[in-house]
């Protein structure tokens, strides 16, 4: 049996690399975040709204659906601000992609979360977030050159 290789020699996977949408809803400064409950992996850390991307959906239909269950919201729609790879230790790496929302009808509320909060943004790396999410907190959007608002 013939293995696939890719360009770089490395056998090719038939599964394709799970992809997770994250919201950044901003309202006075202040960006929306909920904490994870205790039953939940990465327990009672924080993260911005969202999850994986389902099969056949594309980014902006789960971002769009992903609101729609966890905060009321509907026709969630916006841009991507970055996405980059990461990978949980013993995991497969994910790729992450970060949304900047600008539309959407509702009013966000808490339907799955420990706690939901609008948090200023300069001071989201004081929270205890997913570790996917903080190459995005720290590097990219309060870092010096991070204005996505």
């Amino acid at each position: 049996m013939a293995i696939s290789l890719d360009a770089d020699g490395a056998p090719c996977s038939n599964v394709e690399m799970v992809q997770v949408v994250a919201a950044i809803l901003t309202r006075d400064g202040k960006i929306l975040v909920g904490q994870r409950t205790a039953a939940q992996s990465h327990p009672l850390q924080w993260e911005f709204p969202g999850g994986k991307v389902e099969p056949g959906e594309s980014p902006e239909q789960a971002l769009a659906r992903e609101l729609d269950e966890e905060l009321g919201i509907q026709g969630a729609a916006g841009e991507i601000i970055t996405r980059y790879e990461y990978a949980y230790p013993g995991k497969n790496p994910i790729e992450l992609i970060f949304f900047r929302v600008r539309e959407y009808s509702g009013e966000p509320r808490n339907l799955i979360f420990q706690d939901l909060r609008w948090h200023p943004r300069m001071q989201l790396a004081e929270l205890d977030f997913v570790e996917g999410d903080r190459e995005f907190i720290h590097a990219i959007y309060t870092g010096p050159d991070g204005n996505y608002d």
